[in-house]
């Protein structure tokens, strides 16, 4: 760490720190928490930051500040002051790279708040001539903690008594915890998780490897469970739990020591369903071994977990900037989450990861794996209504008008391929507030119903096949902005998912389930991978990708066709498996390669406020 005379000698001194490092400005004079300039100085995932009297900048907004700097030197040259009158002359600003491990040194202070676009600080000012600019810049929330330069010794001495009347480690920890998650997770699981985060940290320990352990964990549980004996079921339920202890941690460990990274946010986003999919397959596995054959309700969890999912997804998407964004429903559920009992009872209906993986974990340990996947089936069954219809509600009560990004959101997790996308190219728009998702309704029950009901291997489900490529291209031949267009992705995913399945129980011939459950489990990946995409703000998969593995509607026309062709024939098998083998390495390799690349987002759900 350096000490700058002036702004033109900060200048000078960020000129002769590498390019591709971190810089900080921090003013001499600040007083606050350890943990709050952690928080403004050493968060990854922003080019700038800012907390009050301390500025930090990454490699994308270095030219940006050298600028600023440059400016603000100009300006004192001409007579400009640095600081506002009634703060006093400003002393020079601590300048230097950022420490690696993010600590910073000096006094620490006041019971101030966040810093603010008027903080007259050198750092602020240069924070506001960034922003100014259009750089953003990140200005973290710090609750209790406290953060300020005082101008005076009676702004120093309220500052020391607020700086140790907050204990910044307890507020860290606090803050390693999400801030909404299941009762499960929250009193069963954080409580002590966070310190094993902390432990974690102290031994330097990182988020990704926390998350490869987990999955390590749930690999081996599933392992115990493919014994199908019940010593193997006892051992699987335990390490199961342990898996979901430690997925809790590694979280609270990015968030403890602010290790957010592209390669955690692609390993966090995608673990969890590999964990949960091995685990369906062990108990399959188990349970065939002890002479019960439950493949068709393991894949049966696994499309209906799936499909609630991207019902959360597609909803959200389609509304988290709406315009005008109103409705009764919502206010109602706004008042019902302040009752603290409505609360913990609505979080428990939906079934979260922490609740479904205790449920599993127990009934695993005492029970079969039948009886597992009827009580996933059933408590699925009834999270899904549960949700699905209160977003409906929403949806019909609101008054809002969706974005163009809304839209597109939409069509890319519709996950169109090339038959559904020249239908749209020559199909006129659908007209009428409620055609598109009614035409995406019919085509996935034309499809679904021939597969079931239809004799198996009959040419009518291939025909059938044809009329939802046509419908799938109707849904998506205008934009997706109408008040229940957000339901086309999910009703997709229903009828893919869906008819692979019924093709595959209904074959009669040996492994087509388990190799169903495998082509299911790589086409719900890419569509996982597509949401955190989304998420992160970089945009869906590239349209090759969606060519090349033929687009939801591509991909179910296919295996109708497959299961025509190949009738009662073990080449069934041999072709699911042979389709999910080469949809999983196109969708694995293009995945891998965008997110441990630079342009991928580090993505992490964030906890308390301090």
């Amino acid at each position: 760490m350096l000490t700058a005379a002036d702004a033109g000698d900060a200048a000078a001194l960020l000129a002769a720190v590498p390019a591709g490092r971190r810089v900080a400005l921090v003013d001499p004079r600040f007083v606050g928490h350890v943990h709050a300039l952690r928080l403004g100085l050493t968060d990854p995932r922003f080019p700038a930051a800012a907390v009050a009297g301390a500025l930090t900048a990454q490699a994308e907004a270095r030219p940006a500040l050298v600028r600023a700097l440059q400016r603000t030197t100009a300006a004192v040259v001409a007579g400009a002051p640095t600081a506002a009158p009634e703060t006093g002359a400003e002393t020079g600003p601590q300048t230097g790279a950022e420490p690696a491990d993010g600590r910073a040194t000096g006094p620490t202070g006041p019971p101030a708040a966040d810093a603010a676009p008027e903080d007259p600080t050198l750092p602020g000012r240069i924070a506001a001539a960034l922003e100014a600019e259009g750089t953003p810049v990140h200005r973290p929330a710090l609750g209790s903690l406290v953060a300020a330069v005082p101008a005076d010794a009676e702004q120093e001495a309220v500052a020391v008594a607020g700086l140790t009347s907050v204990d910044d480690e307890a507020v860290r920890l606090r803050s390693a915890v999400k801030a909404h998650d299941g009762f499960f997770t929250t009193f069963c699981i954080s409580p002590y998780s966070r310190y094993i985060a902390r432990w974690c940290a102290r031994r330097g320990l990182t988020p990704n490897q926390v998350t490869t352990a987990s999955l390590v964990t749930a690999l081996i549980a599933a392992g115990a469970a493919a014994t199908g004996t019940r010593g193997g079921y006892i051992a699987a339920g335990l390490l199961l739990l342990v898996s979901f202890v430690l997925d809790c941690t590694d979280g609270q460990l990015a968030r403890y020591s602010l290790q957010y990274s592209t390669m955690g946010a692609w390993l966090d986003a995608t673990f969890d369903r590999a964990k949960e999919y091995a685990f369906y397959a062990g108990l399959a596995i188990g349970a065939v071994r002890g002479g019960d054959d439950v493949w068709t309700l393991a894949l049966g969890a696994m499309v209906l977990q799936a499909c609630r999912h991207v019902v959360d997804f597609s909803f959200n998407e389609a509304n988290h900037d709406a315009v005008a964004n109103t409705s009764p429903t919502a206010a109602l559920s706004n008042k019902l989450d302040s009752v603290g009992w409505t609360v913990w009872a609505r979080r428990m209906i939906v079934l979260p990861i922490g609740e479904r993986w205790a449920m599993i974990a127990v009934l695993t340990a005492l029970t079969t794996p039948r009886i597992v996947f009827y009580a996933l089936l059933v408590g699925c069954s009834l999270a899904a209504c549960y949700t699905t219809a209160g977003r409906l509600l929403r949806s019909l009560t609101r008054k809002a008008r969706r974005t163009d990004r809304a839209a597109q959101a939409l069509a890319d997790l519709a996950d169109s391929g090339p038959l559904a996308q020249a239908v749209a190219a020559v199909a006129p728009g659908l007209r009428g507030a409620f055609t598109v998702p009614a035409a995406a309704l019919l085509g996935a029950l034309v499809m679904v119903g021939a597969a079931l009901f239809l004799p198996y291997g009959s040419w009518l489900t291939v025909a059938a096949a044809g009329v939802y490529v046509l419908l799938s291209g109707l849904a998506v031949a205008r934009p997706l902005k109408g008040a229940l267009d957000w339901l086309v992705p999910p009703v997709f995913r229903a009828a893919e998912y869906v008819t692979i399945l019924v093709l595959a129980a209904r074959s009669d011939v040996p492994h087509a389930v388990p190799a169903a459950f495998g082509l299911v489990s790589a086409v719900a990946y890419h569509h996982y991978d597509t949401v955190y995409r989304i998420r992160g703000g970089t945009g869906a998969p590239p349209r090759w990708l969606v060519r090349t593995i033929g687009g939801h509607e591509g991909r179910t026309a296919l295996v109708a066709v497959l299961a025509a062709v190949l009738t009662h024939a073990s080449g069934f098998t041999t072709a699911l498996t042979a389709l999910a083998v080469a949809v999983a390495l196109v969708v694995l390799v293009e995945s891998i390669r965008f997110w441990v690349s630079s342009s991928a987002p580090a993505v992490h759900d964030e906890g308390e406020l301090a």
